[in-house]
């Protein structure tokens, strides 16, 4: 659960930083909540990179932390910024599922 955590705090600084640095400095809070969504994505995807996790159960938490995200979203901006913290957010969990493929024991935890 720390390195979890961890994951999470690293994503969410190095994409404000990215965001910050070379996309748009003028929406604080916009970047703000896409990095979130990306440090979440890390974390998430790190702490149900474990076999004691079944593959619905997994799912289940990903699309809860979806919503979630969506949600809060909704309340702060469009819709439409909201909808791309999902395609942000689930990219990230493909892209590590994806490296974690690679790799004979398919998890980036061993």
């Amino acid at each position: 659960m720390q390195r979890a955590l961890i994951y999470f705090f690293a994503g969410t600084i190095v994409s404000f930083l990215l965001y910050y640095l070379f996309v748009d400095t003028q929406k604080l809070l916009l970047n703000t909540y896409y990095s979130v969504a990306f440090g979440s994505a890390w974390g998430l995807a790190y702490y149900l990179d474990n076999p004691k996790f079944s593959l619905p159960l997994k799912l289940g938490v990903s699309l809860l932390g979806m919503a979630i995200l969506v949600t809060i979203g909704f309340f702060l901006f469009t819709p439409q910024l909201a909808v791309a913290s999902i395609l942000k957010f689930s990219m990230i969990f493909v892209a590590y599922y994806l490296i974690a493929s690679f790799r004979p024991s398919k998890s980036l935890r061993e």
